[in-house]
């Protein structure tokens, strides 16, 4: 055990307890300050370095202290940090360019006149759109000759993850989240993921819009087949409702391609709504919107006062064009696909590793260990922290590895070696 817990600075304890006469308890945290970081490692006050695995919750894709970033920001800050949308600022348009270049001219987006709404984080860019569909629910039902306010449904899945806010929270089938908040809005119903026989029942001509994340991250990393994407694509438009791709922890170079979605290029939703790794930390969401979406919207139909901030979107320039460089989209899957078969081979080496870990799975650098019913993964998390290595569990019993996207194989392999050492104390 490199990193005890036991080993913390002098001052931290007291520190702690300075702290928490002031912040509100939400949050379950070991007790370590972590005071600076560089490339792929944090430091803590007593300056142990830790491989980090988390990226902020894949916010961190260049991870710490890039210099390209830090210029970006020192740039920026010394000409303007915030205007509000009263005015027009220079850096906003250049990023909602690049974003539409993303997507490419192909399927819903085909057409001229995809649009970018800037918004501050993911959940507020899922709230944008659902009152975008709210709306193209009325707009589709009057083409259609049916009752517009009868077309408000909104479809969700089984182990989603949508956000906290309480229009996210209702997509976010989990009672763990939505238990103490109810009653919840109305109007969002529940599907099994990957279950084409019920979505076929439960999205209807009531539904205004279906929100899915093609790979789920909270969620516990569970990836949608093609037989299912296919389906809701096509089911979504035969009921004349919204397909909102959630990217927010999938996109933007997680799995490889700018895009999780893109993976399967015959599926393109309607609209698709990103945040986390965008300005590499710098708080920033975005919510990509199909030409026919965009052109029902209109001024005051929605609104922010921090969204699309000159500073944010000149970071989030600088940083996506780092990320939608085709080289770095390739060092993506390639280092995922190194460490998805460094990782089975490292649960296929010992028959007791594999009694822990039952599935290695994931898309490029989103990657999850399955861990066993009955045994608990936060004891993983603590055990590899103690280890100078960063993880994180998701949902379904996971421990879920989203590094920033510069890891290098020899980062890897050393967590692959601390994995082991892991695993050995839990089966010992």
């Amino acid at each position: 055990v490199s990193h005890p817990d036991s080993g913390v600075h002098p001052g931290t304890a007291d520190r702690i307890n300075a702290d928490d006469k002031y912040l509100l308890k939400l949050y379950g945290q070991p007790n370590i300050y972590f005071t600076h970081g560089e490339g792929c490692y944090l430091f803590d006050q007593e300056n142990r370095k830790y491989l980090d695995l988390n990226a902020g919750i894949a916010v961190n894709a260049l991870g710490h202290n890039n210099p390209d970033v830090l210029n970006a920001i020192n740039h920026q800050a010394k000409k303007i940090i915030h205007l509000s949308n009263l005015y027009r600022n220079e850096n906003a348009g250049p990023l909602a360019k690049l974003l539409v270049e993303g997507v490419g001219k192909t399927g819903k987006f085909e057409a001229d006149g995809t649009k970018v709404f800037f918004c501050n984080s993911g959940t507020e860019a899922n709230e944008a759109s659902f009152k975008f569909a709210k709306k193209w629910g009325k707009h589709s039902a009057k083409l259609r000759g049916t009752d517009p306010s009868e077309k408000y449904e909104i479809v969700s899945f089984g182990n989603a993850f949508h956000g906290r806010t309480i229009g996210a929270l209702s997509a976010t089938p989990n009672i763990k989240y939505q238990g103490p908040f109810s009653p919840l809005v109305p109007g969002f119903l529940n599907c099994p993921y990957n279950d084409i026989l019920k979505a076929t029942e439960i999205i209807s001509e009531k539904t205004c819009a279906v929100i899915m994340e093609p790979v789920q991250g909270e969620g516990g990393i569970h990836i949608a087949t093609n037989e299912f994407l296919e389906f809701i694509r096509k089911r979504c438009d035969e009921v004349g409702a919204l397909l909102i791709f959630d990217e927010i922890q999938s996109g933007l170079g997680r799995t490889g391609k700018l895009f999780s979605y893109q993976h399967h290029p015959w599926v393109t939703p309607d609209i698709a709504t990103i945040a986390k790794p965008l300005a590499n930390g710098i708080p920033i969401g975005a919510v990509i919107v199909s030409p026919h979406v965009a052109e029902i919207i209109k001024p005051g139909d929605h609104g922010t006062t921090f969204g699309g901030s000159p500073f944010a979107t000149h970071v989030g320039k600088v940083v996506l064009e780092k990320i939608s460089n085709p080289e770095f989209l390739e060092s993506v899957t390639e280092k995922g696909h190194y460490a998805k078969t460094q990782l089975k081979r490292l649960v296929a080496k010992d028959k007791r590793f594999a009694e822990i870990v039952t599935e290695v799975r994931g898309s490029g650098l989103i990657i999850a260990l399955q861990i066993k019913e009955g045994v608990d993964p936060v004891k993983f998390v603590d055990l590899a922290r103690e280890r100078g290595v960063l993880v994180i569990t998701a949902s379904c019993n996971t421990i879920r590895l989203v590094p920033p996207l510069i890891i290098t194989k020899e980062q890897i392999d050393h967590v692959v070696n601390i994995f082991e050492d892991v695993l050995e104390t839990l089966t010992s």
